[in-house]
């Protein structure tokens, strides 16, 4: 299982904690992972990713194993520590103002 942390927007449309748990066929990358996840949550398709390019929304980040995954191809495998679920795949709202 693949352990997801969700920023508060999105876990409160999913109606879900902030921690989610998925199953992933085949490789464990940020596309699979993402693919999951909207599946598991219907609800939670186009706020992520874009419905048409599939490229992230400008306002989220990816992070995992104390990286930045935000610009990584997004069929590049994750970390081994989040695909056996010992660390988990954060999703993080981005701040910004002025």
């Amino acid at each position: 299982m693949i352990r997801v942390i969700i920023p508060f927007h999105l876990h409160t449309l999913a109606r879900t904690s902030a921690e989610v748990k998925i199953e992933v066929v085949g490789p464990v990358t940020q596309r699979s992972v993402l693919d999951a996840l909207e599946a598991r949550y219907p609800m939670l398709r186009g706020t992520i990713r874009d419905h048409v390019t599939q490229k992230r929304r400008p306002m989220l980040r990816f992070f995992a194993c104390e990286q930045d995954l935000s610009h990584e191809p997004p069929d590049t495998p994750l970390p081994d520590a989040v695909a056996s679920g010992a660390a988990p795949y954060f999703i993080v709202g981005a701040i910004a103002g002025g």
